[in-house]
């Protein structure tokens, strides 16, 4: 099945109040592997963004005023994303926000009449009830790295979107037998994402001291319980294993 994460961002909350698209970040998934293939663009809006969007995505309107309108984009926006399955975090806002552009610029058609829509934001709470389930709370709950997030970006939001929905469709995600380790989820073994969906389960060795330390501790319960220490004899017993 082929989805697209996709995230935009806006001059303000409210369509229906004339406010515009001016940013939309797509990242394409076939069969739940990412391809590598994206769609970005800027978009010049038709009227000033308001100071409150600004501080959430930092895009100011001096820096769309080189960029190509939505009705400029919109046959290749519409040919990147038909016929997928769109995944977006709190669906309704986006796709309102979409149906209002091709509506203003005549476009025949609208989101439901191109690609099926898949709310991540009514998985997540779903799947965590009475639980935070915005992005930054479901990258804390999966373990993945949002820390280069440090304002909105449709682009970064739809990569990140992607692990989350990845991690939060996949059934087991961690193997939590210690401590949060550097490579993934879980410190001593663990897992983590090689590429697209596929991962990776790493198994550390133990060390020349840890080994000493094991065996020494094997001897004591060998000794305490006159010889009864199984695990002891399962290691001198060939014919174990």
């Amino acid at each position: 099945m082929r989805q697209i994460v996709l995230d935009t961002e806006t001059t303000g909350l409210e369509p229906k109040e004339g406010h515009n698209i001016i940013e939309i970040g797509c990242v394409e998934m076939d069969n739940r592997r990412l391809t590598g293939r994206t769609y970005h663009q800027y978009i010049k809006p038709d009227r000033d963004i308001e100071e409150e969007a600004i501080a959430v995505h930092g895009i100011t309107n001096e820096s769309l005023v080189d960029k190509p309108k939505f009705a400029e984009i919109t046959e290749e926006f519409i040919e990147f994303i038909r016929g997928a399955n769109l995944v977006i975090h709190n669906a309704a806002f986006d796709v309102g926000f979409i149906d209002k552009e091709l509506e203003r610029n005549g476009y025949p058609e609208r989101v439901a009449d191109i690609c099926t829509v898949t709310d991540s934001l009514k998985l997540a709470r779903e799947k965590h009830p009475g639980q935070k389930n915005n992005l930054d709370a479901l990258c804390r709950r999966y373990g993945i790295d949002n820390s280069h997030r440090e304002l909105h970006g449709a682009l970064l939001d739809s990569e990140i979107l992607a692990d989350v929905y990845l991690m939060m469709t996949g059934g087991q995600t961690s193997l939590v037998l210690g401590h949060e380790g550097d490579e993934g989820v879980g410190g001593i073994g663990g897992i983590r994402r090689v590429e697209g969906d596929h991962w990776e389960l790493t198994v550390p060795r133990a060390t020349d001291e840890e080994q000493a330390a094991h065996e020494a501790f094997l001897a004591l319960l060998d000794k305490k319980s006159g010889g009864g220490c199984l695990w002891l004899k399962g290691e001198d017993d060939s014919t174990m294993h």
